[in-house]
């Protein structure tokens, strides 16, 4: 039986590692802190608190595993809290389990383009912000470890939608005119490409995870408004503050469809009646 460790079983994590647990693999689910334990202990697979931020030795029945998926993430939008989990926890993770193959969850916001082009893997990659640079020195580990990368757009699943939200709530603002372009991709949809790229041992290197329809903020917010048969937001400034900085651009993800990997929800549309509280 193959065995992988997901370094960081949260919110996308956890839908891998269900995955990869139903698909016959052994699994060791890692988080951060005790207490988040409880909710995982009726899985079919361990899960531990381990700090992988610093060194750490793990039983020699898990030194060597055939994978290693790393999505943690962290608590703070820091830059120092970047480099900790990211560089520092893909590092000891790597030394401690000694994987074959290394998997390593980044995000589309290195990708800094502003004038809504098409971005794909070889794009220019010069995030304006330290942590989009933490991300890439992250990645390199992993490449240079002949490993995957995955770039994340904003994610979102059940339970789990910023623009929903704040749509809800009365918060949402269409920046300008809404013609900024919004990449997302649904958590389900992220979990199975991750699996599917290890399993298949893929070829080595970087792939966008994201669906396949981009979306101006002004369409994003149309859908909503139809759906729940709301007003559109009112207009406001752009927020250059954005937690993935402010971009404007049409990610791709067609290397990923060339594995056969084709996304569940295509649109951030085709999900939003599947993300509303029963």
């Amino acid at each position: 039986m193959p065995r992988v460790v997901i370094a960081g079983c949260g919110f996308l994590g956890e839908a891998a590692a269900d995955l990869f647990s139903r698909n016959a693999w052994e699994v060791l689910g890692i988080r951060s802190r005790p207490h988040s334990l409880p909710p995982l202990s009726a899985k079919s697979y361990e899960v531990r608190a381990l700090d992988i931020t610093g060194p750490f030795i793990i039983e020699p029945a898990w030194r060597q595993v055939d994978a290693l998926v790393h999505c943690a993430g962290p608590e703070q939008a820091t830059a120092e809290s970047y480099r900790l989990v990211y560089v520092e926890g893909l590092r000891n993770t790597c030394t401690a389990f000694a994987p074959q193959q290394v998997l390593f969850t980044g995000s589309t916001s290195v990708y800094a383009q502003t004038d809504g082009s098409w971005v794909d893997e070889t794009s220019e990659t010069q995030p304006n912000r330290e942590t989009g640079r933490i991300l890439l020195e992250a990645e390199a580990i992993a490449l240079d470890a002949g490993g995957l990368v995955t770039r994340l757009s904003a994610l979102y699943g059940p339970g789990r939608s910023a623009l929903m939200r704040k749509f809800l709530a009365g918060e949402a603002v269409l920046e300008g005119e809404g013609t900024r372009w919004i990449n997302q991709v649904h958590r389900d949809d992220a979990a199975r490409a991750i699996v599917q790229l290890v399993e298949r041992r893929a070829r080595p290197g970087i792939y966008n995870v994201t669906d396949s329809t981009p979306a101006t903020q002004l369409q994003v917010y149309s859908w909503l408004a139809d759906y729940f048969h709301r007003p559109l937001p009112s207009h406001g400034p752009a927020d250059l503050q954005r937690k993935r900085g402010w971009t404007s651009k049409r990610v791709s993800n067609g290397r990923l469809r060339t594995t056969d990997w084709q996304p569940l929800f295509p649109a951030y549309r085709d999900a939003i009646p599947t993300l509303i509280e029963k």
